[in-house]
């Protein structure tokens, strides 16, 4: 998305929490700024002196639109911009866990930040971001105007990068990439798997990612360990060409418990392959039942384990899903009509506020 802006003519700056990445950012272009970003945290210390940085960073940029990402940078971002003249696109990215988790700390922050939210986000300088059709009315619910809520699938896929291939030779492999957290599912998928191979089957399971400590429904690195000492499952950690992941791969799974638009079944589906998920928000939208994929409930290992049987003993039906998967993408989620829909919402947010051609995200 900001290369959109970069190359609509926006001046793009990015303000983050710096961890291995910094230097990609910059290679692109773009003005970075570290922010000192806890991610996890709910000390309202943490919030303030955020809020602090982001404000003065704001005052001294005085960004004409400001693009936040998730909850927690939508929440500092716009209280920052108060009193500025900055509009603020606020992106709501899956409603993550503050909005479906029930621990206890996280139902007590959610009862104090819940009427902040819904108050910024109804600011006339203001729209909310939302990727698919369940948040949006989880928006309208909370008392945003329907006219203040825009809807844009994801950030884009880069279907050049992304290509179909031919399935691998030797036995058929199901891939899993995301944040190794309850949340995803990965749980389920391996019991499923586990059971898929009781029976006699000879699939394999290639888990890409790492935990995510700031979470409290991180898998333990010792659980992820034991997974790994299984037949047939490939623990791979960190995973940098995403590409060669996925062409190395039968069929992806995502057994996730919501989602914005998961940028992981989005990739896999630009490469040409099956797909396999929950029926629900936000995976639904680029998993389509019968169509590219086979859809199963939230922790249903049974359902789920039928749903790997079922494709890896389909050659055809993975080919139809993997063709159908690949035109999906072209049609509704390549980053260049991504970026297009995004750099006319910018515009017309600029429009309304009378110019400018500046950008902070």
């Amino acid at each position: 998305m900001a290369r959109a802006a970069r190359a609509a003519g926006f001046e793009v700056h990015v303000a983050t929490r710096i961890d291995g990445h910094g230097h990609a950012i910059e290679a692109e272009g773009f003005h970075l700024h570290p922010i000192s970003w806890r991610r996890g945290s709910l000390d309202p210390r943490d919030l303030f002196r955020v809020l602090r940085e982001v404000r003065r960073l704001y005052r001294k940029l005085t960004p004409d639109l400001a693009h936040h990402v998730a909850v927690p940078a939508t929440l500092v971002g716009s209280l920052a911009a108060t009193g500025l003249s900055t509009v603020c696109v606020n992106a709501m990215t899956g409603l993550g866990t503050l909005f479906i988790s029930n621990e206890p700390k996280i139902r007590a922050a959610r009862t104090i930040v819940t009427p902040v939210l819904a108050k910024v986000l109804s600011r006339p300088s203001s729209v909310v971001l939302v990727q698919n059709l369940d948040d949006r009315a989880v928006m309208e619910r909370f008392g945003v105007d329907p006219s203040q809520i825009a809807l844009i699938p994801g950030s884009g896929v880069d279907t050049d990068l992304m290509t179909p291939s031919p399935e691998p030779a030797g036995p058929v492999t199901i891939g899993f990439l995301g944040r190794l957290v309850e949340a995803k599912g990965i749980r389920a998928l391996v019991e499923a798997h586990r059971r898929v191979c009781t029976r006699g089957r000879d699939i394999r399971l290639v888990i890409a990612g790492t935990p995510d400590e700031a979470n409290a429904g991180s898998i333990p690195k010792e659980e992820i360990s034991a997974w790994g000492r299984r037949r047939n499952v490939s623990c791979l950690g960190f995973v940098e060409d995403i590409a060669a992941l996925w062409t190395s791969v039968h069929i992806a799974v995502l057994p996730s418990h919501r989602e914005g638009l998961p940028l992981s079944l989005l990739q896999a589906a630009a490469c040409g392959r099956p797909l396999i998920t929950t029926d629900v928000p936000g995976c639904r939208d680029v998993a389509r039942a019968d169509y590219n994929a086979l859809l199963v409930p939230i922790d249903d290992v049974e359902a789920l384990a039928q749903a790997i049987d079922r494709l890896a003993l389909d050659p055809p039906l993975r080919r139809r899903f993997g063709a159908a998967s690949r035109m999906l993408v072209e049609r509704e989620f390549s980053s260049q009509r991504v970026g297009r829909d995004l750099i006319a919402l910018y515009r017309a947010m600029l429009a309304r506020k009378g110019g400018g051609s500046g950008c902070a995200s």
